[in-house]
């Protein structure tokens, strides 16, 4: 019984110093995870403007700002539709309420005029090979500055940088002497060619400087499998770089399209956009509305078209590099 009795009264110490000595080490302390209070003070900026972003007041800013960018062109769209007589009688804001004044007779009359519709095919004539003879020359241009070893590379695409700061101004009488001896001026052919040659060292820099992002180890890994420099140009190169290549094919159409200064100079009669032959209406009958506003309207519903078709790409374009 006293043997019993000392077991019980030293075997809950002994079981306790025991269980102390083979406790393993109390674990140091968690450091603060990215999602505690202490570690996100960023996380906590951006929740801010998120917020920011999304209150009624920042909306309400931005809406007002989409109507005051929208009314010019409501007004242009509804004064395009109405005659002569009721935009000279009172404004465009009356067809609202009267929506009987509203006819297409004035598109049907300057469609139907000679020197407008073959103006407008012009401008798509100049503004689509422009775009595209600019996009392919600047991606494949690109793309071996940013990849491909040839003598001399880094100082051509000094010169292709440098050409950036030439105005264009500077190259407008000797090129249009030069196209006059090949026989070039007063063609649709001389105002593309001009816009090319003065499109492409922007282009070049912009895509060089997207191609070159792209992970070296990409375009190893294709070698090593055997692909030429055109199968990883097409098939690589060109899909990651779309955002960046549809952002410059906005741009340059936009710039082509909205252009009366070289095709004042190097288009003639005969090879004029519609922003010229909108110039020359304007010069003869300035106050013929009717003429006026359905062909500016017609000018600018294209690139409205054209941006808002390739506005993904374009944003993307335009964010790309910007979030690591």
């Amino acid at each position: 019984m006293s043997g019993h009795s000392t077991v019980e009264r030293h075997g809950p110490s002994r079981r306790t110093a025991t269980a102390g000595a083979a406790a393993p080490p109390s674990p140091p302390s968690p450091s603060p995870s990215p999602s505690s209070p202490a570690s996100a003070p960023g996380r906590r900026r951006g929740g801010r403007i998120s917020r920011l972003l999304g209150s009624s007041a920042v909306q309400g800013v931005l809406i007002l700002v989409a109507l005051v960018w929208i009314t010019p062109l409501a007004g242009l769209l509804l004064s395009s539709m109405r005659s002569e007589q009721d935009n000279a009688t009172d404004g465009w804001w009356t067809a609202l309420a009267d929506p009987s004044q509203l006819s297409l007779d004035n598109y049907t009359a300057l469609l139907g005029d000679s020197g407008i519709g073959a103006a407008f095919w012009n401008t798509v004539l100049i503004s689509v090979p422009t775009t595209v003879l600019v996009v392919v020359i600047a991606a494949l241009a690109g793309y071996a500055f940013a990849w491909l070893e040839f003598p001399g590379r880094d100082g051509v695409f000094l010169v292709v940088v440098g050409l950036l700061v030439v105005p264009v101004q500077i190259g407008l009488l000797p090129v249009a002497k030069l196209f006059g001896a090949v026989g070039l001026f007063g063609t649709i052919a001389g105002v593309v060619l001009f816009h090319v040659a003065y499109g492409l060292p922007f282009a070049i820099f912009l895509l060089r400087n997207y191609f070159a992002e792209i992970p070296r180890e990409m375009l190893e890994a294709a070698r090593m499998d055997g692909g030429s420099e055109w199968r990883i140009f097409s098939r690589l190169v060109l899909p990651l770089g779309r955002p960046a290549i549809a952002s410059l094919a906005i741009f340059q159409f936009l710039w082509v399209w909205n252009d009366m200064l070289v095709a004042l100079l190097f288009a003639d009669t005969g090879s004029q956009p519609l922003t010229v032959a909108l110039q020359s209406q304007m010069r003869q009958f300035g106050s013929n509305i009717g003429v006026l506003a359905p062909g500016a309207f017609l000018s600018l519903v294209v690139p409205l078209v054209v941006f808002f078709a390739f506005q993904r790409h374009f944003v993307q374009g335009v964010m790309a590099g910007s979030v690591k």
